[in-house]
């Protein structure tokens, strides 16, 4: 059966929390839907896989090999593999689209 869903239907984030909603997942490939409200830092991460991140909705600051990046509607960028990085700050009920590989 084919179901039918909207990213935009999620839970708003309640503040200083993330919301992290898997929309797909295969072998190598997961997208999942990011809803974001920090007012301070978020943990750091250092992920196994690449990650390619899109802001949908609102805006981000992201700290990454400690260079910081304001992100708004629109940006996207690529975080390879082992790189630290964290979110240090978003608007309420920031929307993110992430697709991670392996």
């Amino acid at each position: 059966m084919i179901r039918l869903n909207n990213l935009y239907d999620n839970t708003s984030p309640e503040e200083n929390s993330e919301i992290f909603t898997p929309l797909f997942q295969n072998g190598s490939i997961k997208i999942e839907c990011i809803r974001s409200w920090l007012k301070t830092a978020g943990e750091v991460y250092d992920q196994d896989q690449d990650e390619w991140v899109i802001v949908l909705e609102g805006e981000a600051v992201l700290e990454i090999d400690n260079q910081m990046l304001n992100l708004q509607r629109g940006d996207y960028l690529f975080i390879p593999k082992h790189t630290r990085h964290r979110v240090c700050s978003t608007a309420p009920n920031t929307l993110w689209l992430g697709v991670f590989s392996s």
